[in-house]
């Protein structure tokens, strides 16, 4: 058992018996879920993320297959869409080359233009932070209207980590010169399609 193990065992061992009861919250909801869609793709943009359209049927995740063969080095955790190399999960520091990483969200935020990533969405954290560009895979069913939604989901509760994507890195001086791209990922692309 590592030193860490250890030591949040104890907090846990320790940790006083009370429950505390969480008060209800109201949902804060007033899109019509049909608004979803359009609400999110308008704060995306905002955000300087982008949304490609699914292909057509029988193939909605063509547009994903092109830029995948457009890409350098590529990642992917959906097995429908094989990147070009394997990565191992004990070594995070050899993705600093990886030129896109493919990603299927948990959920997304319409309010927010995020997508959710949980750490298994992920298989290493710096997938989602070392590579140039990301493309994310979303559900169309799965997006939320407002982060009051998002936290009262179980992804929140079920895993030890969850981050919001809320379009590529971004940087702004006093000016007000906005840089996308500045500390990590310089784009996130967004294709609604189930795998």
């Amino acid at each position: 058992m590592s030193a860490r193990d250890e030591m949040l065992a104890a907090i846990r061992r320790n940790r006083p018996a009370a429950t505390t009861v969480l008060p209800e919250l109201q949902s804060f909801a007033t899109l019509p879920p049909d608004g979803l869609q359009a609400e999110f793709r308008r704060r995306l943009a905002q955000m300087g993320g982008k949304l490609i359209e699914p292909g057509p049927e029988p193939d909605r995740l063509a547009p994903a297959r092109r830029m995948i063969a457009e890409a350098g080095i590529t990642c992917s955790m959906v097995p429908q869409l094989p990147g070009n190399r394997a990565f191992d999960r004990a070594e995070p520091a050899s993705l600093h080359d990886v030129d896109l990483a493919v990603l299927q969200a948990s959920f997304a935020v319409a309010e927010t233009g995020s997508v959710a990533l949980r750490a298994a969405d992920l298989g290493v954290n710096a997938l989602g932070y070392l590579a140039q560009r990301l493309l994310v895979l979303v559900d169309p069913a799965t997006i939320v209207e407002n982060l009051h939604l998002a936290y009262s989901r179980p992804e929140f509760h079920d895993g030890h980590y969850l981050v919001l994507q809320t379009g590529p890195s971004a940087t702004a001086d006093i000016e007000g010169v906005l840089i996308h791209g500045a500390q990590g990922v310089r784009a996130l692309t967004v294709l609604l399609a189930i795998p």
